[in-house]
């Protein structure tokens, strides 16, 4: 008799992924044969189901294809008993078989928000720790609820084809193997094999605001525009993607074309773009200059479009990270301000 069908999902999903990370590891010039130095993965836990679903399907297959698997699980810091919940998370996660495990403590600041400054610190502790790991690959639990909820907020913020895109299923090292299974069908899965999970009480605090998408927008919007909001939510997210990849490969070619040995664009170049590939010129070029994308909002790039489109002696722009975007002679400049 096979596993629940729900395990047999998470499962397969799991293991696509390790056979793409295996893939990549043979191709990869310079590397040693992947049967000698099997590459590493690791997981990262919350404690949650869906990244406890994630960890046991990993330990499940990852021995099956010859891949080493372990974990790490981010103590934030915010909640009492937080320190102790992290060990306990990664002696569960040692039960599974996985290897090695790290319980990271980190400090969360509070740039861009108490969301955005947790995303952060966890990032820059699970980079920190695939580094001094070796990893191949960090695997994350995100579903395709949790993709649902990222491409309704960039809408709500008036945000461009990019951010509709939502979270990509591959960035660098991270990984995402469930962004086609939904919330449900992980949750049932770790019921099936008696996992038993944490639930984050900040997942139903309506302070944050991934939280109340979750728990009232979503709900609202099926309810009122019927069942299948979600999935095509995340269907919207995926051709979004092939849009915004589109586009920023052109985008790269004219920026190219448009500039000069210093860095400044041309004008004329640029007037004759489309105006979604010019805006996506500037965002790069400033961002290179030094801009911090976090803070390069759709109205910045707007005001330094306008010295493009619409001149008439406007002085410099001032963007966020201490550049300044200033047309002169022709050309457009990103300089510190």
């Amino acid at each position: 008799m096979g596993p629940h069908p729900t395990v047999a999902a998470i499962r397969l999903a799991v293991r696509r992924v390790l056979n793409d990370v295996l893939t990549a590891a043979r191709e990869t010039p310079g590397t040693t044969d992947a049967t000698d130095h099997p590459p590493l993965v690791l997981a990262a836990v919350s404690g949650g189901a869906d990244s406890m679903a994630l960890a046991a399907a990993l330990a499940f297959e990852a021995p099956r294809l010859g891949v080493r698997a372990g974990a790490v699980t981010v103590d934030h810091g915010l909640q009492a008993g937080s320190a102790g919940r992290a060990v306990e998370v990664a002696e569960r996660l040692r039960a599974l078989g996985l290897d090695p495990v790290d319980a990271v403590g980190v400090t969360v600041g509070r740039q861009g928000g108490p969301e955005a400054a947790a995303r952060d610190a966890r990032y820059a502790a699970l980079d920190d720790t695939a580094e001094r790991r070796g990893a191949a690959a960090v695997l994350l639990g995100h579903t395709r609820d949790d993709q649902a909820e990222t491409v309704l907020l960039g809408l709500a913020r008036g945000s461009g084809t990019r951010s509709l895109s939502g979270m990509a299923p591959v960035n660098g090292r991270y990984r995402r193997p469930f962004l086609l299974l939904d919330r449900d069908t992980v949750r049932q899965g770790c019921l099936a094999q008696g996992i038993s999970v944490w639930e984050d009480p900040h997942n139903h605090d309506p302070a944050y605001t991934r939280s109340r998408v979750r728990h009232e927008a979503l709900p609202v919007l099926e309810k009122s525009l019927g069942k299948g909001v979600v999935e095509a939510l995340a269907r919207t997210a995926q051709l979004s993607r092939d849009d915004a990849d589109a586009l920023d490969q052109w985008a790269a070619d004219a920026q190219g074309q448009a500039a000069g040995a210093d860095g400044s664009l041309d004008v004329l170049r640029l007037r004759t773009l489309p105006p979604a590939v010019r805006r996506r010129v500037l965002r790069r070029t400033a961002i290179a200059a030094g801009s911090s994308p976090g803070f390069l909002f759709a109205r910045h790039i707007e005001e330094v479009d306008r010295l493009v489109t619409d001149w008439h002696g406007q002085k410099a722009i001032n963007l966020p990270g201490g550049v300044a975007a200033l047309r002169a002679n022709g050309r457009l400049f990103f300089t510190p301000s």
